[in-house]
């Protein structure tokens, strides 16, 4: 009798808030988006182009809209480059996204559900939005931000016009996720929920998604659609295994918005590995309703007490802190800078070649500098890239003719990553030329 009751409570309730739909679940952008699309592809004149999109899509954009592009950046460009290089796309996607509207009552039960697990649950607006190619949902405070143009895709949707740039999606289609669009929003809408949704480490962001598609899954009584749940559970020691080697570093993409091209030919595995923690905290508690309320109350960034959670939830057999010590002896250094000596106050003006050496072989796809203390009037300016040495455990850049008496810093940054993709420990080259 109870679940009875309960079933007919949830059909009034979503029948009362059919009036807020509107309110609650936004796809105007979807419809301005093509009303600029035709416009758009009726000229080849790049300036009325411009004008179309900007005065029929982004200067009518929702919030959402705005929004999404800030998280994304997505310029006005890129719009158009996608708009003129992608026409067989773009056809096989409109009827779908055109049909956004269609999911409103299963977004309104999904997050009805959501607020029964977690009743703090704060109110969040769902955009379907379209975006350029590179990301079918995300969030941006109180928003979920749905890019209809994959959210809604199919695998019927053409990819044959994508460059090498763009991958990942055939597979992707392939998993329809038009299908899944529902679980898509109720996991960004666990997002919402959270502290933040970016964590400074790869533990933290795993955990930071794998709370969202747990409960997600919670939420809709379903199994996520994510190949990456079933393929985790059929590789978890494998997997495991290469993971414990990475979880204390400030490098994500490994794991995260990865591509296929690894050494499990599956991208975003975090997503399982903290979705497996999660499950594991969640069957070990008593109180279930507590367990939610802890995983999206978690403060992610906070690393004691999210080891802590880690921890409780018994997924790793050795304590995290062992991992953590393994992980800051296997990452690479900087041992030296030919021609000056770290901190000294005599280097002279004439070098123009900053030549770096590692402890361990590098990657030459990765490299990056950030600014010291005193800011960018005191950073040494690169001019050119040299080149990594045969044995990849230097890199030279030329540099900018120093000015005598002057103090200088470069941050040679977490960036660079050794040949199995661990960061560098950053190194701060600080320096003071000779007088004239």
């Amino acid at each position: 009798m109870k679940k009875l009751l309960t079933f007919s409570f949830m059909i009034v309730l979503a029948g009362c808030q059919q009036s807020e739909k509107s309110t609650s679940i936004v796809t105007s952008d979807i419809q301005n988006f093509w009303e600029a699309y035709d416009k758009i592809t009726s000229t080849q004149d790049s300036t009325l182009q411009y004008k179309y999109l900007d005065s029929l899509y982004l200067q009518r954009g929702t919030e959402g809209l705005k929004a999404i592009r800030e998280a994304r950046n997505y310029t006005a460009q890129e719009y158009l480059n996608a708009i003129n290089n992608y026409p067989d796309f773009w056809t096989s996607v409109r009827e779908n996204t055109l049909k956004a509207g269609q999911y409103s009552s299963e977004l309104e039960i999904g997050i009805n559900h959501l607020k029964e697990l977690y009743p703090n649950l704060k109110p969040a607006k769902i955009y379907f939005t379209v975006g350029a190619l590179r990301t079918n949902g995300t969030t941006l405070d109180s928003l979920v931000l749905i890019g209809s143009e994959l959210a809604l895709a199919n695998r019927e949707t053409p990819t044959n016009e994508f460059s090498e740039n763009l991958p990942h999606l055939r597979s992707f289609f392939d998993s329809e996720p038009s299908k899944n669009v529902v679980f898509l929003n109720i996991h960004e809408y666990v997002h919402t929920q959270q502290k933040t949704t970016i964590g400074n480490t790869l533990l933290a962001q795993t955990v930071l998604e794998g709370v969202a598609e747990f409960i997600a899954e919670k939420a809709l009584n379903t199994s996520s659609p994510n190949p990456q749940i079933q393929f985790g559970r059929d590789n978890d020691a494998k997997i495991k295994a290469k993971y414990e080697l990475e979880m204390f570093s400030p490098n994500i993409y490994n794991w995260i918005w990865n591509s296929s091209d690894n050494e499990f030919g599956m991208r975003d595995l975090a997503y399982y590995v903290g979705y497996k923690i999660c499950e594991d905290y969640y069957n070990s508690s008593n109180n279930k309703e507590q367990a939610i309320k802890e995983m999206i109350e978690l403060n992610y960034n906070n690393e004691k007490e999210l080891i802590e959670f880690v921890e409780k939830s018994g997924y790793f057999s050795t304590p995290l802190n062992t991992y953590k010590e393994a992980f800051e002896k296997s990452r690479p250094k900087v041992e030296s800078v030919d021609k000056i000596q770290n901190q000294s106050t005599n280097v002279e003006t004439n070098i123009d070649v900053l030549t770096i050496n590692f402890s361990q072989r590098m990657d030459p796809r990765f490299r990056n500098f950030q600014l010291g203390s005193l800011g960018e009037e005191n950073v040494i300016r690169i001019k050119d890239f040299q080149g990594f040495s045969e044995d990849r455990k230097s890199v030279s850049f030329g540099i900018e003719e120093l000015e005598p008496s002057k103090k200088y810093q470069l941050i040679v940054g977490s960036g660079f990553r050794n040949a199995n993709g661990i960061p560098l420990i950053p190194y701060l080259i600080e320096f003071e030329t000779t007088e004239k």
